[in-house]
């Protein structure tokens, strides 16, 4: 229990350090997130990606857990798109909704539950190879050619570049170096590794940081015309994951057990703030982003207990 509720203030604290900075400085704070939004998704970010990803054994993870976790993100994402496309909602609407809906916070808060409800790290890493190496490069592709579009980029070799520029974005390519690190058994020397993982791990809370000043400057939930979106989003992450997790981890996959409880916990995460930064660093609109975040950053802890209940942890 301890672990899950360390998982829980590790986000609840820097935001509310940043709630608090927005209140009392609004202006220097503003500032503040201009600055950490590049900040994070090109330097802190990528970085991070290396240094969790070349402590783990790749090999290991990338069996049964990756593919599992992926299957379950891009149902999740599918539900939302359909509900998007019937209430007539724009492309740049339905794409960052759909992110919302299907990508996790494994990378602070996967970790202390993955150990309390499994006592293994791998459901969660698997969890970061599905995103990192697939759907944050799909939804970053899709955020560009959105953009371009609304920009008037049509032609096709235009539209080429936005896709390579995408795929080629910073945190997959931290992610790729970090599984090269981790397949070929290597790391830099320490005077380089050190410096490293100290910028890295900046870069939660500096993304803690900018979602809690977001939060302070519109409150969660104040556009109507968006709660609908907020619903579904919400429904999706807490309810259409995990469920989709226990079906197709037991039945399907076969697993049972801490195995099965640990890839439905994984998937009853609360949605990342990553979608957040990928979203506003694109130009998308980030209200569904932000209210989809702060509501089951909320709500998730009680979806993992009921769920460390009826299977038995």
């Amino acid at each position: 229990m301890d672990g899950v509720l360390m998982g829980f203030s590790v986000i609840a604290v820097p935001v509310l350090i940043g709630v608090v900075t927005c209140l009392l400085a609004p202006e220097t704070a503003q500032k503040m997130r201009t600055g950490i939004t590049p900040l994070v998704y090109f330097i802190a970010n990528p970085l991070l990606m290396v240094i969790v990803v070349a402590d783990t054994d790749v090999r290991a993870v990338a069996g049964i857990y990756t593919p599992l976790a992926l299957g379950v993100a891009l149902l999740s994402a599918a539900v939302f798109t359909l509900y998007g496309v019937l209430a007539r909602r724009s492309r740049a609407q339905i794409a960052v909704g759909a992110m919302s809906a299907s990508y996790a916070n494994a990378g602070n808060m996967g970790v202390p539950i993955a150990l309390y409800v499994v006592g293994s790290t791998a459901p969660v890493v698997a969890v970061l190879l599905a995103q990192l190496l697939f759907l944050a490069p799909l939804y970053i592709t899709v955020f560009g050619l959105i953009r371009g579009a609304q920009s008037g980029e049509t032609s096709a070799r235009r539209r080429a570049v936005t896709i390579v520029r995408s795929v080629l974005n910073p945190i997959t390519l931290g992610v790729v170096v970090g599984a090269l690190f981790s397949l070929l058994r290597w790391r830099p020397p320490e005077m380089l590794w050190e410096p490293i993982t100290m910028i890295g791990q900046s870069s939660i809370p500096l993304m803690l940081l900018a979602f809690g000043i977001a939060l302070a400057q519109q409150r969660p939930f104040a556009e109507r015309s968006a709660v609908g979106d907020d619903v579904v989003g919400i429904a999706c992450k807490l309810v259409v994951m995990p469920l989709a997790a226990w079906v197709l981890g037991g039945p399907v996959f076969g697993l049972t057990g801490a195995e099965l409880l640990g890839v439905v916990a994984m998937a009853a995460l609360p949605t990342a703030q990553n979608v957040f930064i990928f979203a506003a660093h694109h130009g998308m609109p980030t209200t569904t982003a932000k209210d989809i975040t702060f509501a089951t950053s909320v709500l998730s802890l009680p979806v993992v207990m009921l769920a460390a209940w009826l299977l038995g942890a």
